[in-house]
């Protein structure tokens, strides 16, 4: 939300004669003021130009250390870059060559990269013996000499140059060069998540959305750590992903968006970049097909999907519940093991999400029937079944993953279907609707999003936790949070922007950070300081009156 600005109005001036003593009041004043704004430059200049305190990042870390001189990051500063036994020191020059194109443009530094030893400099090691750093935890150590981040993945690396990032002053993050310095307190930061998923989806289904802004978007999420990207493929309102088995299901279903736009969708090149780029930004993507509800595109690609093989019109309005795969016939059983086949070989990524919420017109016994045999379907093709929470109303196949998106008057029964399934096996990710759906309105005024699940302010979103939030259902069962980003009423970036943060530096939070080091009063002043740097990176964000901005 943009905040305006009062009006500025000049106040008359006084037409009275003045005599000597109201000129040297006047002189005086000036001189006073004169002074009081050189001590508020003086202090302001002091105040940018001392480093950021080492614990004000989100996500908060896990262990932090302060102490010791800064290190500066000057003009001969290198990026050294070092491999362990075994591993690729390729990957580790990579996020190197990354970190220095992040800080390049705003110091003006050359940064080389190198493989060759040497004092001082940013390091980059892998090979860390530290278990408890696990696969993306780093350790951050700032002193006069050097700045070394290690790790025992390079995922970990990653993390460590996201958080040094955080540490630099907010105009790093400009495209053009800045005045310095470049410091970065003293001290450790050892970091490692709490949860090994940590999502946000992105739905491109209901208005689509181009291979450069969901790069934009990844970009983003990479910067809060957040490991996952779910693209919602498939609705009612569009198709977004080329099947050279069922041409038309892009080239006709994703014809068209909410309120009657031009839609469109990926070609496998096109879905493959988006796979390779969130990988290097070390995010894997979940893509979803919805099925077999939210199907009207599909329905009206190929009539024989129907049950009276009739295609009904392309859809674009916002209702939902209305469509559904004729689970009678076998060419939907064909449909479905085509779609699943070419989009599990276009996926590196464990999991296929085949959606499986608001399948009203389906019947209970063909929902049941319909969802085993889709979920064989995965299994086939060597991928973890994820679907939304109603899966657990039919039979999860062993090892698959319940998303969880009721809320807090969700009623007693569902829920308890949900842990129960956790119980007998069942993984969770939880997306409660009115915690992390990040398209539901902030307020009442609030000109975007929805509201059925209620107004979700920045303090609520933030202010839960996921081990005890499911009642019955074992901790060990939940494997982390997502938060989802509907597209009914957000038509480009900049509405996803404003909807999305700052609600999403909170649900990353939740996923990364331990729950003793959790806390509203302390996050709200850390999240305050993040508003410079979303406002350089051109995200105009909702400033909550929660949160003290900077």
């Amino acid at each position: 939300m943009r905040q305006r600005r009062a009006d500025r109005r000049q106040a008359p001036r006084s037409t009275a004669r003045r005599g000597p003593l109201s000129r040297l009041l006047g002189t005086l004043l000036i001189v006073v003021a004169a002074a009081l704004s050189s001590t508020a430059a003086t202090s302001s200049v002091a105040a940018d130009s001392a480093p950021r305190p080492l614990g004000q990042l989100v996500p908060v870390p896990a262990e932090v250390a302060p102490g010791g001189s800064p290190y500066a990051i000057t003009s001969t500063t290198p990026i050294r870059v070092a491999g362990g036994p075994g591993s690729g020191s390729g990957e580790v020059r990579r996020i190197g060559t990354y970190l220095a194109e992040l800080l390049r443009p705003a110091t003006g530094y050359a940064l080389p990269v190198t493989d060759r030893p040497g004092p001082g400099g940013i390091r980059l090691e892998l090979g860390s013996r530290d278990r408890s750093l696990g696969e993306e935890g780093y350790r951050l150590r700032s002193t006069p000499d050097a700045l070394t981040i290690t790790a025992r993945a390079p995922a970990g690396l990653f993390h460590g140059a996201q958080t040094l990032r955080q540490l630099l002053p907010d105009r790093i993050e400009a495209d053009s060069r800045r005045t310095g310095p470049w410091k970065v307190a003293g001290g450790t930061i050892t970091d490692a998540p709490r949860y090994g998923y940590r999502g946000a989806m992105l739905d491109v289904s209901r208005h689509f959305f181009t291979v450069a802004e969901v790069k934009r978007h990844i970009d983003q999420l990479a910067l809060y750590k957040v490991n996952k990207l779910h693209l919602h493929l498939s609705d009612d309102q569009g198709w977004r992903l080329a099947i050279d088995s069922w041409p038309r299901l892009a080239t006709h279903g994703g014809s068209t968006e909410v309120g009657g736009g031009p839609g469109g969708y990926y070609t496998k090149q096109q879905y493959r970049e988006i796979v390779r780029y969130a990988a290097s930004r070390y995010l894997e993507v979940v893509p979803e097909i919805d099925l077999p509800g939210h199907t009207n595109a599909a329905l009206a690609s190929y009539a024989e999907l129907n049950c009276d093989g009739v295609a009904p019109p392309l859809y674009t309005g916002t209702k939902v519940g209305f469509s559904s795969l004729c689970v009678s016939k076998p060419v939907t059983y064909d449909f479905v093991d085509d779609v699943l086949r070419e989009l599990a070989a276009l996926t590196p990524g464990k999991y296929l999400h085949i959606g499986g919420d608001e399948a009203h017109a389906t019947s209970h016994e063909d929902y049941v029937a319909f969802m085993a045999k889709a979920q064989a379907v995965v299994g086939t093709y060597g991928k973890t079944v994820m679907g939304w929470h109603q899966l657990t109303g039919a039979v999860p196949v062993k090892g698959a993953v319940a998303q969880y998106w009721g809320y807090d008057r969700t009623g007693a029964a569902e829920r308890k279907q949900v842990a129960d399934a956790a119980k007998a096996g069942a993984k969770l990710v939880l997306s409660p609707a009115d915690r992390v759906y990040l398209d539901m309105k902030y307020t009442k005024d609030t000109k975007l999003g929805l509201k059925w699940a209620g107004l979700v302010e920045v303090r609520r979103s933030y202010d839960w936790d996921p081990a005890t939030y499911l009642e019955g259902a074992p901790q060990e069962a939940v494997l982390g949070i997502e938060a989802p980003i509907w597209t009914e009423t957000l038509a480009d970036t900049t509405e996803v922007d404003q909807m999305a943060f700052p609600r999403l530096l909170g649900a990353a939070e939740i996923g990364w950070s331990p729950a003793a080091a959790r806390d509203w009063e302390t996050y709200k002043v850390r999240l305050a300081a993040q508003g410079p740097r979303l406002t350089a990176l051109g995200i105009d964000f909702y400033r909550s009156p929660q949160v003290p901005w900077s």
